[in-house]
């Protein structure tokens, strides 16, 4: 596990007698009732993709569309998420992409902390199954719960953070941003041109 990686993810002996599959996850959290968004949702969204996926994304939490459909990222911000991937020659059906919570915060509020604590053991087994080399951390919330309350994206975005699970990371800003924000659209494609050589390095070794 790299420096600076929250700690709360780390691997327990509860997690080796945990779901051996994602389906079983899924399955397993289908009625979570951990938190308090439990009582607004109206689909979990635990994630989709590639369950072998080297690549994987990880934003904040489901909003309207997501929940509606109980898919992640197939909103306003998901679609430009597959505009990029699509520039960079990568598939979504080749990745995986997940988020801190898998239920929608009232209002697409910032989830809480308690919330994403109760959330985060399902991503830390999501991400034990997947055996993903490259963890891309969409936004500050993703960043802050996974690397550290004091990361901020504008002061790590575009830089690899060190390992999570064999994975390395690196943060970039949500797609959301870049809809309120498009001047934020060239330091992204910057990440992703540093994420795209990595991920074909990978896939073609």
């Amino acid at each position: 596990m790299g420096k600076g990686i929250n700690k709360s993810l780390q691997l327990s002996f509860e997690d080796l007698a945990g779901p051996q599959t994602l389906e079983e996850l899924k399955n397993s959290i289908a009625d979570c009732r951990k938190c308090t968004l439990a009582g607004n949702r109206t689909n979990v969204v635990f994630g989709e993709g590639n369950p072998f996926a080297l690549l994987m994304f990880i934003g904040e939490g489901p909003g309207a569309d997501e929940d509606r459909l109980g898919r992640p990222f197939v909103g306003a911000a998901g679609q430009l998420l597959d505009r990029i991937l699509a520039a960079c020659g990568i598939t979504r059906e080749e990745v995986y992409i997940a988020n801190i919570v898998k239920c929608r915060p009232p209002g697409n509020r910032t989830p809480l902390r308690e919330e994403a604590e109760a959330c985060l053991p399902h991503l830390r087994r999501q991400i034990e199954l997947i055996k993903p080399r490259i963890i891309v951390l969409l936004g500050s919330t993703a960043l802050q719960y996974l690397v550290g309350s004091e990361a901020r994206i504008t002061k790590t975005r575009g830089q690899w953070l060190g390992h999570l699970f064999g994975a390395r990371v690196m943060p970039t800003y949500h797609p959301a941003a870049l809809l309120r924000d498009p001047g934020k659209k060239r330091s992204v494609w910057e990440d992703f041109q540093r994420i795209r050589d990595a991920y074909f390095s990978l896939k073609n070794a």
